[in-house]
């Protein structure tokens, strides 16, 4: 058998991209079991030259994080563990589960990474380096890797939609819900039947996990649950090619994912619009390296920025959802995370320095007498019609009031990068430039990473990329 994989697991790598030859599921089917021919839908060209945009976002993100101390911390497990086919950002050759499980722990530790806003995750970090890490170990062209990174984010999206706010408040749904779409992912370029994917499907979901207390402290868990996201997901599918069974209700079942932690769950967006565009379009760029629930206020306070002088600004009111206020209401942070989930250090750090970069959340940035002594001007408030409008929008507005008596007011509907409000390629390319620029990787290698990432969509390999990978 090819690679360890028992006859037959391994079909043509192009054959996931053509229509199911299964019978469509009956009205009793399971969940997952509606879920598989929807993914089974056709990826173009197009879909896959965008699909390059997401990995080229994850790869920039991931060589980033890979120098931080969680991403140290992690790549020397890497180092700890057996050789294998796989490329470990900062490891080298490992095993399948371990580049899934090292590459997933990166893309998430600078907050940089892609983010869906209805689902309230990120995709990139998981989906892409567990697919990446399987498509290694299969010696699956790059055609076969693209559409399984297109199909992975529509499964990991269309759940994570699905789970509801309640679901949100306690857990972080990019650990709770990655495992199906890395699974997702490695099913199809495992070509499993419609069986073994909703076999991976259950497996991935029964393994779920990651709860919210890790923002609560200076922890490094965050990185921990996307790392087990995607192993998860990989090892799920990998089993599954085995015949390895999993639970088919995992989502709707009696004790499944929706009674357990999902009380105001949404099933029916599983299976909507079945005929749709790739979810994957609806996946926003961050341009900020800030938590998503902070963008909208940098936006906002970007757009009357030479309007206000800080040291005539009397006092700031920001009214935004809910969530934003639960998650950055940070008036005094004390670590580099506190300072990317504080909505009154990146309003006070924007207006007096202008576009935030990765330098702004730092402890020097934080502990700069100008911006420490702003910070405490700050207030927060939930709002209309910024609470109702989310997660459709993530809104804002920012009021400064001066001590002229002057009031300015601006709003942001939309964050930057979100489809209502979207960048273009160029700017997306940018960053990962500027991202492995900051990871210390030479000009000639940064160039060379960008143009095979994008030659992916275009007839390029996979060799060409991996071989890159610092």
């Amino acid at each position: 058998a090819r690679n360890g994989h028992p006859k037959g697991a391994v079909p043509d790598p192009h054959m996931p991209q053509t229509q199911s030859t299964h019978a469509a599921p009956g009205a009793g089917a399971s969940l997952t079991a509606q879920l598989v021919p929807i993914l089974r839908r056709p990826v173009s060209a197009r879909d896959r030259e965008r699909a390059t945009l997401h990995v080229l976002d994850w790869v920039g993100c991931a060589v980033i994080g890979a120098t931080t101390p969680p991403g140290q911390v992690m790549m020397n497990y890497g180092a700890l563990q057996p050789a294998g086919p796989c490329k470990a950002i900062g490891v080298g050759d490992v095993r399948p589960e371990t580049a899934a499980f090292v590459n997933g722990s990166y893309g998430n530790v600078l907050e940089m990474d892609d983010i869906h806003r209805t689902s309230i995750l990120h995709p990139g970090p998981v989906v892409v380096p567990a697919a990446l890490a399987c498509a290694q170990s299969l010696g699956a062209d790059a055609a076969s890797f693209l559409d399984a990174v297109v199909r992975g984010y529509d499964a990991v999206i269309r759940i994570g939609a699905s789970v509801g706010l309640g679901h949100y408040k306690f857990f972080h749904s990019t650990s709770t819900c990655g495992p199906f779409g890395a699974a997702a992912a490695c099913g199809f370029l495992l070509g499993l039947d419609d069986a073994g994917l909703v076999h991976a499907l259950g497996n991935a979901g029964t393994t779920a996990g990651g709860f919210w207390q890790v923002r609560h402290e200076d922890a490094m868990s965050k990185q921990l649950h996307n790392a087990r996201a995607a192993q998860s997901g990989l090892v799920a599918a990998l089993l599954a090619s085995r015949g390895f069974t999993g639970p088919a209700r995992i989502l709707e079942g009696p004790h499944g994912f929706y009674a357990a932690v999902c009380p105001d769950a949404k099933p029916e967006v599983v299976t909507a619009d079945p005929e749709g565009p790739w979810l994957m379009y609806d996946t926003s760029f961050k341009p900020w390296a800030a938590c998503r629930h902070a963008h909208s206020t940098i936006d906002a306070t970007l757009a009357v920025r030479d309007q206000v002088d800080p040291d005539e600004v009397e006092s700031v009111t920001v009214r935004t959802y809910s969530d934003a206020v639960a998650f950055c209401d940070r008036p005094d942070p004390a670590t580099v995370a506190d300072a990317k989930f504080s909505l009154p250090h990146v309003v006070a750090v924007t207006l007096i320095d202008g576009p935030p970069t990765l330098g702004s959340f730092d402890m020097a940035a934080v502990n700069r007498a100008p911006i420490a002594a702003f910070r405490p001007r700050v207030h927060l408030e939930v709002a209309e019609p910024w609470d109702s409008n989310y997660p459709e929008h993530y809104g804002a507005e920012v009021e400064f009031k001066l001590r002229d008596g002057r009031t300015i007011k601006s709003q942001a509907k939309d964050a930057l990068g979100d489809p209502g409000n979207p960048v273009g390629d160029d700017t997306v390319i940018a960053k990962a430039r500027e991202l492995m620029a900051a990871g210390g990787v030479l000009p000639d290698r940064i160039e060379a990473i960008a143009e095979k990432t994008r030659a992916l969509a275009a007839g390029g390999t996979l060799e060409d990329l991996t071989a890159l990978l610092p």
